[in-house]
Order: C-alpha cells, then sequence, then structure tokens
C-alpha cells in the first residue's frame, strides 16, 4: 500500500493517543504494516484491545484522503510529527498528537504565556484576564487559551486589540468552531497572525475529553500558565495538573473563588495586577 504519512497518521490518530500510535509503530516499524495487521497480532501491543484493534481494520484511506482533501480546500493546514513546523514543545510530550489540524498560524513569539480559568468569572476576573492579554501583547508574546466562554475569550479578545498574536486550541474541530458565538473572534485571530489548532478532526463536534486533552496542548505550548479564576473541580483545574507535569511555571490570582485559594495553598505563587509576584519576586 502507498500512502502519504499525512492520512496514514490522521487514518489511525482517531482511534488512539500518541503514545499508543508510538507503540504500534515500534512494534510493526512503518503505519502500512499497521494496516495490514491482523486483530489479534494488532492486540499484542499495549493498549491495543479488539475495538481498536476492528477500527484500525476498518480504516478507508481513500476516503480519509477524499476529507482531508476537503479540509486543505477550507484553509486547514494538515501538520504531522514529521514536519519542520511541528511545534517543538509539542513533540517532546509522550503523547504528542500525530497530526495537528490548524487554520491561519502556529505561535511564533516569545514568551507564550497560557491564560486561561472558568467560563462565568466574576467581574474582576474579566478585568483581570484583558490585563493578562494586554501586557502579553504589549511585550511581544502570544496569548494561548481554548477560546472558551469567559477567561478564554477576554484574554484572546485583548490580545486581538492590542495587535498582538493569540492562538486557540480547540476542544472541537477548527471548522467547527466552539462556543459558536465565537467563530468571528476566531475569523480575527486568524486574519491578524495568530491561529486555531485542534488534534480532533476538523469537522468534529466538541467532546467533554477532547476538551479536557486539549488542556495539555495549551499548557505544553506556553512558558507560563496563569489561572485567572477556577473552582476546585474547574477545567482549568485539569490545566493545571498538566502544567506541572510539563513543568511549566504556574500562576494564579488571589481571589475568593475556592480553586484559586486551593492552587495558592499548594504553592502556586499569586500575582497583583501588574503581573508581578506578590512576594516581590521576579
Amino acid at each position: 500500500m502507498t500512502a502519504s504519512p499525512e492520512y496514514i497518521a490522521l487514518s489511525l490518530c482517531h482511534h488512539m493517543g500518541g503514545k499508543t500510535f508510538r507503540a504500534l509503530l515500534d512494534h510493526f516499524g512503518d503505519v502500512p504494516a499497521i494496516l495490514a495487521a491482523p486483530a489479534d497480532e494488532l492486540q499484542q501491543v499495549r493498549g491495543i484491545g479488539a475495538k481498536i484493534a476492528a477500527e484500525i481494520g476498518a480504516v478507508d484511506v481513500a476516503d480519509v484522503a477524499r476529507r482531508m482533501g476537503s479540509w486543505q480546500e477550507n484553509g486547514v493546514r494538515i501538520v504531522t510529527w514529521a514536519d519542520d513546523d511541528y511545534p517543538p514543545a509539542l513533540a517532546q510530550m509522550a503523547d504528542a498528537p500525530p497530526v495537528l489540524f490548524v487554520r491561519g498560524q502556529l505561535p511564533s513569539r516569545r514568551p507564550a504565556m497560557a491564560i486561561v480559568g472558568t467560563r462565568e468569572p466574576h467581574f474582576v476576573s474579566i478585568e483581570r484576564a484583558r490585563n493578562c492579554g494586554y501586557r502579553v501583547a504589549r511585550m511581544g508574546g502570544v496569548v494561548i487559551s481554548g477560546l472558551a466562554r469567559g477567561i478564554d475569550t477576554a484574554a484572546h479578545r485583548q490580545a486581538l486589540t492590542e495587535g498582538g498574536q493569540t492562538v486557540a486550541v480547540l476542544g472541537s474541530g477548527v471548522l467547527n468552531i466552539y462556543p459558536p458565538e465565537n467563530v468571528a473572534i476566531a475569523t480575527a485571530m486568524i486574519e491578524r497572525g495568530g491561529g486555531l489548532l485542534c488534534e480532533v478532526a476538523p469537522d468534529a463536534m466538541t467532546s467533554p475529553a477532547a476538551l479536557v486533552a486539549r488542556n495539555r496542548l495549551i499548557t505544553a505550548l506556553a512558558d507560563v500558565v496563569i489561572v485567572v479564576e477556577t473552582g476546585t473541580s474547574g477545567g482549568a483545574m485539569h490545566a493545571v495538573r498538566f502544567a506541572r507535569n510539563q513543568g511549566r511555571t504556574l500562576y494564579t490570582f488571589k481571589h475568593w473563588a475556592e480553586g484559586n485559594k486551593a492552587l495558592i495553598a499548594d504553592g502556586v505563587r499569586p500575582l497583583d495586577e501588574n503581573l508581578q509576584m506578590l512576594d516581590g519576586a521576579c
């Protein structure tokens, strides 16, 4: 079988994570051998059960190639982990996505700061998120977030207002913007030098699992992660967990939200309104 690595990887990455995909490559040597393997042999690889083995056996490469062509016609760029422009910070991850789908540009500036938090913030936190977006843009950095309602949207929007680069990592497809009311801001991000990226199919709907998983990409792309406001069970706490595992620098703000209190009690250092640490350190 002959096929480009882009759509072969694409045809498999919907069925498993990057770590399992690597295990398959280590076992079989290349993607055509994976596709040709019988189900019982596929299941010898750690992480491959009967369901995933059946899905691999049912891969229709021609259909994947057709879909890929349609996505590219709609402005989607397909970046595999074998490509030179695959972000180095993601390539270092054990569970790096085999394929990224990109509209616009990947992050190209430093510092890169992830600004995350609740979808239902207090107005004080909205102002803090805007201030973060303003300051990052003014220092020539890039704002990275998830385009969600609330904190994410405020940070993205302010970065755009200041002429900065801002990039969103989606839990839906880059051709299926979620939430839908953020289509206009997503378009502005692309037009002004930023972009959108995801690891799911460009036309995929959002899902709870994808929303959680995208946090590891948000934090991996960033040098610093700022949690503006969160509850103890908020989605931003997933970003905190990923950031710690990746060795990223974490900050938050003093706030009455229980998540912020818990983070500070656990050693996350608080920022003041100028984004300086409250203990006076730099």
